[in-house]
């Protein structure tokens, strides 16, 4: 007995594809909505609305996104968002710098937030990821960074709202943020960063006068054999040290090697904005 093949209606093809698509975008969706639920579930979401700047840092991408994947995990679609609570008080301002450098390798999707717990904001902190210059959709970003000017005695970041314990602490978050330039390091190169990160922060930054002139000796020796604290390279050392140094006064008598690797810091577009900041 002869075998038939049965003819597909056309349009019941043309259906499955419709519904196909229509499922298609049904997931877009749920990614996106997935993506505002982060920011509308953290705590820090209770900010006033009457005080946001919101700026979208446009940057061309030298990198693709399957390298925060690795770094990062996937997260189906939706947006990956660093959210970080700083005292205008006691700007951070590392991490200023880090977003400029993150801006120039990343896609990133950049807002400025006061919180309700703090009164006024200077102008130039609120405008401190830039004015506002174009508006895209969310998913077309790589990164979300989002800073809220907040009453809190140090800086706290989280990037999985929902799952992650906030990192406290400037030499934490720069620290995580820097990783993600992909950098690698031997363990000694790893540790002697570290170190010199530790020693900005609590040394440099909030040591006494002694310990401050104590870290400029070792920092001049250092440098007068390496160019940056790191070795051949610039690192999250160089970023933390050099903006310890701008927040104290020991920026005003430093050594002769210290004074040319800040300004070879400054010679770089980000370092020279953020000083734009201390004005």
């Amino acid at each position: 007995m002869p075998m038939y093949k049965e003819e597909v209606d056309p349009s019941l093809l043309a259906l499955e594809s419709r519904q196909e698509e229509i499922l298609k975008r049904l997931y877009e969706l749920k990614t996106a909505v997935d993506g505002l639920s982060k920011m509308i579930q953290t705590p820090d979401a209770d900010f006033d609305v009457t005080n946001i700047i919101q700026a979208d840092e446009y940057a061309p991408l030298t990198a693709n996104t399957a390298d925060l994947d690795s770094m990062l995990g996937k997260d189906y679609g939706a947006l990956k968002d660093i959210v970080i609570n700083a005292n205008p008080s006691q700007p951070p301002l590392s991490l200023i710098v880090l977003h400029s450098l993150l801006c120039e390798r990343y896609k990133i999707l950049s807002a400025v937030h006061t919180h309700s717990s703090v009164k006024c904001v200077p102008e130039n902190l609120l405008k401190c990821f830039g004015e506002q210059t174009r508006k895209q959709s969310r998913h077309e970003y790589q990164l979300g960074f989002t800073l809220i000017w907040k009453n809190v005695p140090k800086p706290q970041m989280k990037f999985s709202i929902q799952t992650m314990c906030p990192i406290e602490g400037e030499g934490n978050i720069a620290r995580f943020l820097f990783s993600l330039f992909g950098q690698k390091h031997n363990a000694v190169t790893s540790t002697l960063i570290d170190s010199w990160v530790d020693t900005a922060i609590f040394q440099l930054k909030e040591g006494s006068n002694k310990e401050k002139a104590a870290v400029l000796r070792s920092m001049n020796t250092t440098l007068g054999k390496t160019p940056w604290l790191g070795g051949n390279e610039l690192t999250v050392a160089d970023i933390v040290a050099w903006c310890a140094l701008q927040q104290t006064s020991s920026s005003n008598a430093v050594p002769a090697n210290v004074q040319k690797w800040m300004k070879s810091c400054e010679n770089l577009a980000p370092f020279n904005s953020a000083l734009k900041l201390l004005k």
